[in-house]
């Protein structure tokens, strides 16, 4: 992804820097630690044009990620070195749009009430994405009309099971949704809240709609120059290969769910774009017990 921010899009009047995001790899590093490193950079980084918008830790994974609008990523690499000797092992140059949709955020947040400035989001999210089974058929046989009404119903749905379970949609992909979620165990509920709703939708309607859900986590940057690039790929991967009213999830969710019982039927299958074979595990949703 490349992207050029201009100047009003930050509140600023120089000239159009690209926007870039490090991976710094700090284990054993605690959160006040990166907290009062980040402030260092904010202290020297008039002195080389740059701006650090904001920055994500994760403790428990020893990494932490920088977004900052920077004229390139060894003016950035500067501050880093200068202020506090923590060089990103590496930098990208991403979209700002892009990591806002994934991360909800471009900016310091203030703290919550009764939290420290050093507790930091750990910039870690779950991927789901959503399609409609057979839309085509659909549109085919009941017509544009009735078929975008139906694509309005699940919508609604998707979008009502996001609001109550912590997810925010990324886009809408003309048959289904995809979103993006900070804790892995939300995605999870998430796509268990969406099909149990189709469930009880189809049940009261003559013409029902049935979708298959996919679901992989990671951190943001993922591949050169692309932000979440293989989450979001397997993601979508594992939403294609599901059956009818079926959740797919990578071996990464079954991992960090952290109830292994729901997950059954591992397999192993290969996906365009992946090297290697992918574990995929089956949601079993229709017999996981309902809080």
């Amino acid at each position: 992804m490349r992207s050029i921010l201009h100047a009003a899009d930050l509140g600023g009047a120089r000239d159009a820097y690209p926007i870039f995001m490090d991976r710094h790899f700090l284990e054993g590093t605690t959160a006040a630690d990166v907290a009062r490193a980040h402030r260092m950079d904010l202290d020297i980084q008039d002195k080389y044009g740059v701006k650090f918008l904001t920055y994500w830790f994760d403790q428990r994974r020893g990494t932490a990620f920088c977004l900052v609008d920077a004229p390139d990523a060894e003016t950035a690499q500067c501050v880093h070195r200068e202020a506090h000797g923590f060089v990103a092992g590496e930098i990208v140059e991403v979209a700002l749009s892009a990591v806002e949709a994934f991360l909800g955020r471009i900016h310091d947040p203030e703290p919550a009430p009764g939290q420290s400035s050093s507790d930091v989001d750990p910039g870690h999210r779950a991927i789901l994405f959503t399609d409609i089974v057979g839309s085509t058929a659909m549109t085919s046989r009941l017509g544009d009309r009735i078929a975008t009404e139906m694509v309005r119903a699940h919508d609604a749905i998707v979008r009502r099971c996001l609001s109550q379970n912590s997810g925010r949609e990324v886009k809408h992909t003309g048959d289904g949704i995809m979103a993006a979620f900070a804790a892995t165990t939300a995605a999870v509920e998430c796509a268990m809240a969406i099909q149990r709703e189709f469930e009880r939708y189809n049940g009261g309607n003559t013409e029902p709609i049935h979708i298959r859900i996919g679901v992989d986590c990671g951190e943001p940057v993922e591949d050169s120059n692309d932000l979440f690039g293989s989450t979001v790929q397997l993601a979508a991967r594992l939403c294609a290969a599901a059956s009818t009213d079926q959740i797919l999830v990578s071996e990464n969710i079954f991992r960090e769910y952290g109830a292994a019982d729901l997950f059954t039927h591992a397999t192993r299958r290969r996906f365009k774009g992946f090297s290697k074979p992918m574990q995929v595990f089956r949601c079993d949703w229709a017999n996981a017990d309902v809080n």
